[in-house]
């Protein structure tokens, strides 16, 4: 137990630093434009694919399947509408699925109410298949990066580009053998999302959206109440399972099958999972991957900097050898 406490101390420290030492966001933070999602109609554009585990909530911008592909997954207690600062900009030029994985958003717990990262690949797999998308690029948050690489491991020629968005899947290898961070760090995502439904009422204030995201976002205050009261649910059953089965798979050894082209986008200040494990990724991975940091930003960099991860994401799939080149604020 003693020798996580060094650990742990880090961790608190950054928590605390995050917290109450912050220089201030700056006029990109939070810079994303709400009437582009909320003009659109998206109930039109939900469907429920079942699959053998069950019903499938998901947006599809596209069914008649005329553009190239995107696939957005979200994370550990996400829902598709952690994309909503993104999908607007690409749907006019491409097919673009977000989906809320078994146990998240609307999509029930498995009918067996088993979870793991290479069922939720499996459950990916089976929707493209039903839906009639054959390859595309692979956008993954937290958790959902996590599954993603999986699908281009598992499921190769489903995958045309992969992103990793401050994607899990390797430093929880050293959280499961220290108790204590991993304890801290589950009390801090449950405690925030248990949280959200009483502040779901409050999310006008800028101090109720601090509390309830501060382990999550950088400056969650700047973010509109409209877009966060979209982030926050009720309750998420597949939480408990799915950190399960986060905390207990690895891939490591195999990333090095991954022969797509791969950009891995992290925050610079993620207090969830440490900026390290990028240029771990893109060392597992090898020279197909490339990473980019977003400075002064949290774990969820599509919401935080929408701007810019739009821009760096238009580059990559245009083929951009260096995605961030013309991009402010964020580095390799």
């Amino acid at each position: 137990m003693s020798s996580g406490r060094p650990k742990l101390r880090r961790f608190l420290a950054a928590q605390a630093r995050n917290a109450f030492w912050r220089p201030g966001a700056d006029e990109t933070y939070g810079d994303g434009d709400d009437a582009a999602w909320q003009q659109i109609d998206w109930p039109a554009l939900q469907r429920t694919v079942t699959t053998p585990t069950g019903p499938v909530n998901l947006v599809d911008t596209d069914p008649e399947g005329t553009g190239s592909a995107l696939i957005w997954i979200h994370g550990l207690s996400g829902r598709w509408q952690n994309w909503l600062l993104n999908l607007p900009a690409f749907m006019d030029r491409h097919r673009c699925v977000a989906l809320d994985l078994p146990g998240f958003g609307h999509s029930p717990m498995p009918s067996d109410r088993l979870i793991s990262i290479t069922r939720y690949a499996s459950v990916v797999d089976r929707v493209c298949s039903a839906i009639g998308v054959d390859r595309g690029t692979i956008i993954g948050n937290s958790m959902g990066g996590f599954i993603g690489a999986e699908i281009a491991l598992k499921f190769a020629t489903r995958v045309e580009n992969l992103v990793l968005v401050s994607a899990a899947g390797l430093s929880q290898e050293y959280q499961h053998r220290q108790p204590l961070v991993l304890t801290a760090r589950m009390a801090e995502m449950a405690g925030a999302y248990r949280a959200a439904a009483d502040l779901r009422r409050t999310v006008n204030r800028p101090r109720a959206r601090r509390l309830a995201l501060q382990g999550v976002m950088r400056y969650p205050e700047r973010l509109s109440p409209a877009l966060v009261a979209q982030q926050l649910q009720e309750a998420t059953p597949g939480f408990v399972k799915a950190l399960d089965a986060l905390m207990s798979y690895s891939f490591r050894e195999r990333l090095r099958e991954i022969d797509v082209p791969v950009l891995v986008v992290w925050g610079e200040n993620d207090m969830l999972v440490p900026v390290d494990d990028a240029q771990r990724f893109v060392e597992l991975i090898g020279p197909n991957a490339r990473k980019v940091v977003f400075e002064d930003t949290g774990h969820v960099p599509m919401l935080e900097r929408p701007s810019r991860f739009n821009a760096t994401l238009e580059a990559f799939l245009a083929g951009e050898p260096a995605p961030h080149a013309d991009v402010a604020g964020v580095h390799g």
